[in-house]
Parts: structure tokens; C-alpha cells; sequence
């Protein structure tokens, strides 16, 4: 009996509170036995009664005990498994790096952005060391917004940061105002390029590109790059910096999906080769390139229509076969020797 509720005082510890708890809803049992003890001992029953009585509760004692043990070590395996179901979700879960990169340490001197952990997508889609840019820092603390904030991979977003700041901010002076936001048509997206089913993956699956719609000047005005009422030899002057600074630049002229906005990406080819599409067009270019997509066949037709014979007009008949003055005669056919 001793070595019971020595294990049992054993297992209360290693319980620890929760066990502590249940076992003092046991001492009313123990109490009880403890008085009907002393009351066998008033009424002096025999002896083996006595003793009999005495096993019987003190094994009822220590059977409460025990139970309230089971029950603690129960509710701190659960609490336990709870805590480490968390722990395994969280580890699972990706997460931003804890130490920036060198590429993130030389973008925080020059713009403001978040970490992301790294991106994973279907296929070949995703990328590492990638960040949500949100605005680029110019001098005198002014700020040109990125609209919505561009998920890119972190050397691409170094590049934006560097044009927009050496390159284009100094320009949009030029026009009368400074530079104050950037209006983000696309960036990272897993797709194809042009989202055609089947083709090659786009370098925006690889947070490696950006698409630019316009651009946002201090007194509100929107300059869009593609609109040939702006200064040409001013979008001349963007196109030959974004040339100089990107890999790819489509636009205007490139293809059909670029007519409304500029594609800038960091692709990577052989012997250092690189795209530069982009048609900087007058405003009377417009309808002259529409005249000469109408010989390709590309747009809506202009030119008139050649004639088509009416269905209404008499259908020419073949010419009627030769007749013999006698039906039963047949032609003579001259002999010619070889």
C-alpha cells in the first residue's frame, strides 16, 4: 500500500498543478476515511474488520488520486500537442528573411519597401530576395509613389529605383513639375507572355518585369507614356534612358499588347542581348499607322472593296458543240507522218 501512494505522490508531481488541483477535490475522501477509521476504533470492531475497513478506504482514496493524476498528465499532453501543432504551422508558413541581402541594404538608402519571404508558384513561376516597392526617395526628401506597390525581385526593384531617380525625376522637370508617382499596371503574376496559353513563361512570373501605364506629376497632371500629344523629344528621352538601364523595353510598335503601356524587364539572354521596341509616335501618326495596318490586314478595313459579279447576272454558257451536215458522218481526221 505504501509503495502505491508513493507512485501516486510521484505521478502528482510530475502532473504538476493541474494534478494539485484534482487531488484536493480528493481529501474530502480522504477526511472520510480518516473519520470512519476513528469511528471503528470508538465502536472497537474486530480487528480484521477494522483492518478491512481501512484497506477499503484508503484504496478508494487512492484510487481518486490516481484518476486525478490521469486526467492532469492528460490535459498537459493536450496543451503540449496544441503548442506544437502552432510551432509546426509557423515554421511551415514562409517567411521573410531574417538579414536583408546586400541588394535590400543598398535599396533602403534609396526607397522605401517591405521584405517578402520568397514567392512559389505553379510551375517555373517565382523568385527569391523579393520586396513589395512602394515609393522611390529623391532628393529633399521627396517621395514618387509606386501605385499599387510592386512585388519584384529585389535587383529589379534597385534598377526602377536608380531610372526613376537619376533619370526620369530629372526630365519630369522639364515638363514644368516634379516627379511624385508611377502608376503600376502589372508586376509580379504568374503567366505566360502576353498570356498566350502554351507560350513562354513571362518575365513578370519571375517578379522580373514591370508594366508602367504613366507617370504622376506635383501639379496633378498624368503624363501617360504612350500618348503622342506629350512632348516627343521628351518620351524620346525616357525611351533611350529605360533602354540604357533594362534589358527589354516594349511599347508601342512592339506588338499588339504593349499600345497602352510600357514593359520594362532585366531578362537575362546570350552575349548580353537586349530589346529596345518602343515606336515614340506623332499625333498624326495614328491614322497613317492605321492606313498602313490596313495592308496587312491587321485592322479594320478603309480601302474600298474590289467588284464581285452580282449573283442576278446571266452565268456565260459554253459555246455549243460543231454541227455535220450529215449526223451519221463522222469527221475526217488528216494522217500526218513523223
Amino acid at each position: 500500500m505504501a509503495r502505491g501512494v508513493n507512485e501516486n505522490a510521484v505521478s502528482r508531481q510530475k502532473c504538476g498543478p493541474p494534478c494539485l488541483r484534482l487531488d484536493a477535490q480528493a481529501a474530502p475522501c480522504r477526511a472520510g476515511a480518516a473519520r470512519l477509521t476513528a469511528g471503528a476504533r470508538r465502536r472497537k470492531l474486530p480487528g480484521v474488520k477494522r483492518l478491512i475497513v481501512i484497506a477499503a478506504l484508503l484504496f478508494a482514496a487512492d484510487a481518486a488520486a490516481a484518476q486525478s493524476a490521469a486526467a492532469g498528465a492528460k490535459q498537459a499532453a493536450a496543451a503540449s500537442a496544441a503548442q506544437s501543432a502552432v510551432a509546426g504551422a509557423a515554421a511551415a508558413a514562409p517567411a521573410a528573411p531574417a538579414t536583408p541581402s546586400e541588394c535590400q541594404l543598398r535599396l533602403a538608402k534609396i526607397a522605401l519597401f517591405q521584405a517578402l519571404p520568397p514567392l512559389v508558384g505553379p510551375g517555373e513561376c517565382g523568385a527569391g530576395d523579393v520586396v513589395l516597392l512602394q515609393s522611390v526617395l529623391l532628393s529633399g526628401a521627396a517621395r514618387v509613389a509606386v501605385s499599387p506597390p510592386a512585388a519584384l525581385r529585389c535587383a529589379m526593384a534597385e534598377q526602377i529605383a536608380l531610372w526613376l531617380r537619376d533619370d526620369v525625376a530629372p526630365e519630369a522637370l522639364k515638363l514644368g513639375a516634379a516627379l511624385r508617382g508611377l502608376d503600376n499596371y502589372d508586376s509580379y503574376e504568374c503567366r505566360t507572355r502576353n498570356r498566350v496559353p502554351g507560350a513562354t513563361l513571362s518575365e513578370h512570373g519571375r517578379a522580373n518585369a514591370l508594366d508602367i501605364r504613366a507617370l504622376r506629376l506635383a501639379d496633378g497632371k498624368v503624363i501617360a507614356l504612350t500618348d503622342p500629344e506629350v512632348a516627343k523629344d521628351w518620351r524620346e528621352g525616357v525611351r533611350a534612358s529605360a533602354c540604357a538601364r533594362f534589358t527589354t523595353v516594349l511599347g508601342p510598335g512592339s506588338d499588339g499588347a504593349h499600345e497602352e503601356h510600357i514593359h520594362i524587364d532585366l531578362a537575362e539572354r546570350r552575349s548580353g542581348y537586349r530589346i529596345c521596341e518602343w515606336d515614340v509616335r506623332e499625333p498624326g501618326a495614328l491614322a497613317a499607322n492605321a492606313e498602313r495596318v490596313v495592308e496587312t490586314g491587321a485592322a479594320t478595313k478603309t480601302k474600298p472593296e474590289p467588284a464581285v459579279a452580282k449573283i442576278a447576272d446571266p452565268v456565260p454558257l459554253p459555246r455549243p458543240r460543231p454541227v455535220f451536215a450529215d449526223a451519221g458522218a463522222k469527221p475526217r481526221l488528216k494522217k500526218f507522218r513523223w
